[in-house]
């Protein structure tokens, strides 16, 4: 027990990443999707991703490009926003908000009748033209996203779509895959706020390493 607690954090991590590679055996993944699927992975313990993480031609590309140019990222909920690494965000200033309890997104959720989610995309669409939006447990999100799109308004630069659940989950996702905008989306009922903030993470580590930062 005393050699375990020895390990360093950053030991513990490269030994994960070496049991994800082992565990995955002869499965082949796109080397550029590579580092998203498995850091979901060391964050869910969930090899599924490895099959269910859809990524649209463009995402990987347009998420960089975003990124180096200090792309302002708005979550759905404190939880993701809490997981992403500030510290990374800060390097390429980048912003990030969340703003599900704000006063003036609660008013305007109770006086429409719709989620405070669904305003808070109404409110990060004003505010950014160097936007990432990060879905990981709302479906109305997603679901307000494609309608704001199809009226007409600038799209997020990348949408990252992995709400947990049952009720309308499958089929926002799909919404936000037929959309054409940018997107990374975790098919099915899986995902999470944490799945959420590793997509985000990984995809901060590629642009640190692509800089040498």
């Amino acid at each position: 027990m005393t050699d375990i607690l020895k390990i360093s954090p950053m030991e513990i991590e490269k030994k994960s990443f070496e049991i994800i590679t082992e565990e995955l055996g002869e499965k082949i993944l796109d080397s550029e999707q590579a580092p998203i699927i498995k850091r979901v992975i060391h964050t869910s313990a969930d090899f599924e991703y490895a099959d269910n993480l859809y990524f649209s031609p463009d995402a990987i590309e347009q998420a960089k490009k975003a990124l180096t140019y200090g792309a302002h990222i708005v979550t759905d909920t404190k939880m993701a926003m809490a997981g992403i690494n500030k510290k990374s965000l800060s390097k390429l200033g980048c912003t990030i908000d969340c703003f599900i309890q704000d006063e003036d997104v609660a008013e305007q959720a109770k006086s429409k009748g719709v989620t405070r989610a669904s305003v808070s995309v109404d409110k990060a669409m004003e505010c950014s033209d160097n936007l990432i939006y990060v879905v990981g447990n709302a479906p109305t999100a997603l679901i307000r996203l494609k309608e704001l799109m199809d009226k007409g308004n600038i799209p997020p630069k990348l949408i990252i779509g992995v709400p947990v659940g049952f009720v309308n989950v499958v089929a926002a996702k799909e919404l936000i895959i037929e959309s054409g905008c940018p997107c990374i989306v975790s098919r099915g009922r899986k995902g999470g706020s944490n799945v959420a903030a590793a997509i985000v993470n990984a995809l901060l580590y590629i642009v640190d390493e692509s800089r040498g930062m």
